[in-house]
């Protein structure tokens, strides 16, 4: 007869998960209070010693996993993207058992590094929604022992889910194309961005295929943020056009939203003179008049897979790193209908 219990004996006599068990054990976590009332007189009953099995545990597993949101392009988690794509995390990994904390480098008047908090806090793993990629406190935690899986920088070493912005961008050009929109401009946000450093590159590739020669006319990008910085542009940008555009592909939503106004109030109609579209889908694109031609990125495909890419990683499979890019699609709406 067995005598001596483990986490792992009482999760599955349970049918929960270890980290269950653990957090109703510990005193820690989002747990409800019929499972916890389970587990505890469960572990009664099986003559469970918690403490001891807890330590073992705590030496293997935190079953915590620590998020980097360095906000280098003052987006904040409230912009659709990266908000979907931290839901998504989060609801994949406590199917898993698994806790979600927030890593600063600053808590009040305590300052650390990535690293350092990671070690404190005792995440098996982290993911990192965002971050500099040139930062050498971000080079000093990828580097670390501890799993590390982006969903936006890519660096030698760091596995890294990301949309296929070349894809993105190629069927926007095409798309203008098929419509007979052949004189096709761009607008960006801050190249800081990964992805807008990326979106860039594949519109010059786009004009490279189609042998345009590139103009000053043909791009422009904005160092601020947001609607009224993205509008600002946008409005110096059309006075000093010397040729105007049949088509803008904007590097996101919003800044098409505000492209869009800007061009209204210089006398231009979209899409009667000028088509225009975005990237992203976020939710407004929609209901915005006219309505968002975009490119949809599947948000919850990228936090699911990275999610499982790092847990493979924290239980020490899948050691390869790599960069999987996750398809998107074309969205048509009125701002880029044929007329």
């Amino acid at each position: 007869m067995k005598t001596k219990f483990t986490i792992h004996d009482l999760a599955a006599d349970l049918s929960v998960s270890p980290g269950t068990v653990s957090k109703v054990l510990n005193g820690k976590g989002n747990v409800t209070e019929e499972t916890r009332v389970r587990i505890i007189n469960r572990a009664k009953q099986l003559g469970y010693v918690a403490n001891h099995s807890a330590r073992i545990l705590k030496a293997k597993h935190s079953w915590t996993i620590g998020v980097v949101f360095s906000d280098i392009a003052l987006f904040g988690l409230e912009h659709p993207f990266f908000g979907s794509i931290i839901q998504a995390f989060k609801n994949y990994i406590e199917e898993q058992g698994y806790e979600m904390v927030f890593i600063p480098k600053k808590l009040g008047n305590n300052e650390q590094t990535y690293l350092e908090w990671a070690r404190n806090k005792n995440v098996d793993g982290v993911l990192i929604l965002t971050g500099d990629l040139n930062d050498p406190e971000m080079i000093e935690l990828t580097q670390s022992d501890i799993p590390c899986v982006s969903t936006d920088i890519v660096m030698n070493g760091l596995t890294t889910v990301i949309s296929d912005d070349a894809q993105g961008i190629d069927l926007v050009y095409q798309h203008f194309l098929s419509i007979g929109r052949n004189r096709i401009y761009a607008m960006s946000g801050s190249t800081l961005s990964r992805a807008y450093q990326q979106r860039t590159l594949a519109y010059e590739s786009c004009l490279k295929q189609a042998r345009v020669l590139s103009t000053p006319d043909h791009y422009i990008s904005s160092d601020g943020y947001g609607y009224q910085a993205y509008y600002d542009v946008a409005t110096s940008w059309i006075k000093q056009w010397k040729e105007k555009p049949e088509a803008i592909i904007a590097f996101s939503d919003d800044i098409a939203m505000a492209l869009i106004r800007a061009l209204e109030n210089q006398g231009y109609h979209v899409p009667q003179d000028i088509s225009v579209s975005g990237y992203d889908d976020i939710q407004f694109a929609s209901l915005f008049t006219p309505s968002i031609t975009t490119i949809k990125q599947n948000k919850q495909a990228i936090a699911e897979t990275a999610a499982t890419f790092l847990l493979n990683l924290i239980q020490d499979q899948n050691k390869n790193p790599q960069v999987h890019k996750i398809p998107v699609r074309l969205v048509i709406r009125q701002s880029t209908d044929s007329i």
